[in-house]
């Protein structure tokens, strides 16, 4: 991935936000290509390696929910959804898909820039080896605190944003019980509760050989949830 100027594909049926977004983007010093809908986008991402797809959820035909959900099937790409839809439950089915980070409409275009900035930096510190500093070992796996990477026998696991600060919470106090309120400090209704669960059936599904029965993140009752290292 060129560090200097990565390749998003930006998919959304309003033209009048596609092209802001692809101008915007462009000014930042990002390489970008649009596309009109999920077809359109297949179409591209057949002939072209993308650093990022921004996708819009609400496109007529094949939506963004599902788009996403049948290109993490095939591709570690990071996935930015873009909703007008900004409800807990309508949070949960973006990061059920496997999207990386979820921004609701409208938003201020500088923060669509930082969240891409986040994302990528993270997508390329995945793709180097693992260090042994600030590490938590776990079966297979090894996981870098500071730097938020998962290692797997030494290949790299992709993590959503999510997933990744996840982990990060429960390494940071590996063998101890870690609420869903510590979690998610701004859960105030059950809702964001909702969603640390949601990601740790994602990250049980990656890490676990049986997520049914989890060896390395268990569910302590009345406590929330413990990573247990080696």
């Amino acid at each position: 991935m060129s560090e200097a100027q990565p390749h998003i594909l930006v998919i959304d049926d309003d033209k009048r936000l596609r092209d802001l977004i692809g101008r915007y983007l462009t000014e930042q010093g990002y390489r970008v290509t649009t596309a009109i809908d999920a077809a359109d986008a297949r179409a591209k991402l057949a002939g072209i390696t993308f650093d990022l797809a921004v996708v819009d959820i609400m496109m007529p035909g094949e939506n963004g929910l599902d788009l996403t959900r049948s290109l993490r099937e095939s591709t570690l790409m990071p996935i930015l959804l873009l909703t007008a839809m900004g409800e807990a439950g309508d949070r949960i089915n973006g990061l059920e898909t496997g999207a990386d980070d979820y921004l609701v409409k409208p938003f201020e275009p500088r923060e669509l820039v930082l969240r891409i900035n986040a994302i990528l930096k993270r997508s390329r510190q995945r793709a180097s080896g693992p260090t042994a500093v600030g590490a938590v070992k776990f079966g297979a796996f090894v996981f870098e605190i500071e730097r938020r990477r998962l290692f797997k026998a030494g290949e790299p696991v992709h993590l959503t944003e999510a997933e990744s600060e996840l982990l990060f919470q429960l390494a940071r106090r590996a063998g101890e019980p870690v609420s869903r309120e510590a979690l998610s400090p701004q859960s105030d209704d059950g809702a964001e509760s909702r969603l640390i669960d949601v990601q740790m059936t994602r990250l049980r599904r990656k890490i676990e050989d049986d997520p049914r029965f989890p060896r390395f993140l268990q569910t302590v009752r009345g406590r929330g949830y413990v990573l247990q290292p080696d």
